[in-house]
C-alpha cells in the first residue's frame, strides 16, 4: 500500500476556470500538470475568494458549486478550507453566503459567535430556519452561470 499525502500538501495546479470573469485574473494558458505556480497566478484560495466577493446580496451558494465554477478536480472541502481561511483575505470575503449543498450553515462554527452567519444572511434578507435556508432552490446562485461572460 503506498502512503498518500494530504491534499492540502499537494504541488498540483488548479486548470484554468471555465469563467472568462475569473480566467482574467489568472495567467493565460492552462499550466502544465504538476508544475509549479508561478509568482503571478493566484491561489486557489484567492480564486475562491474571488467567486465569493461576487455572489449578490441575498443569495447563496455552495461550496462544490464554487469548485465546478472554478473548473477544478478539488472537492468542496477544498473550498470550505478557502473559505475558513477568508478572514485573512486583503479584501472582505462575504463567507455567510457559502453554504453546503442542501443549504444547511455548515460553517456556521466558523464564525464570531455561533449565530452570526445566520444574522448575516437574515439581514439580506435570507431566511434561515433551523440553521438551513429556507428557500434555497430559490435564491441559490450558480456562479457557473451566473458569471458567464
Amino acid at each position: 500500500m503506498k502512503d498518500r499525502k494530504p491534499a492540502i500538501r499537494s504541488k498540483k495546479t488548479v486548470s484554468a476556470p471555465r469563467n472568462k470573469q475569473i480566467a482574467k485574473k489568472q495567467i493565460v494558458g492552462k499550466p502544465e500538470k504538476h508544475s509549479e505556480k508561478s509568482e503571478n497566478e493566484p491561489s486557489f484560495f484567492e480564486l475562491v475568494h474571488e467567486v465569493a466577493r461576487q455572489i449578490p446580496k441575498g443569495r447563496v451558494t455552495s461550496y462544490g458549486a464554487i469548485g465546478r465554477c472554478l473548473g477544478s478536480g478539488l472537492t468542496a472541502r477544498m473550498v470550505g478550507w478557502a473559505m475558513n481561511a477568508s478572514h485573512i483575505a486583503s479584501s472582505p470575503v462575504p463567507a455567510h453566503r457559502v453554504v453546503n449543498r442542501k443549504g444547511i450553515l455548515s460553517g456556521k462554527m466558523h464564525f464570531a459567535t455561533p449565530t452570526q452567519m445566520q444574522e448575516l444572511l437574515e439581514a439580506e434578507g435570507v431566511k434561515v430556519k433551523d440553521d438551513q435556508v429556507v428557500n434555497f432552490n430559490e435564491i441559490f446562485w450558480d456562479p457557473s452561470i451566473e458569471l458567464a461572460l
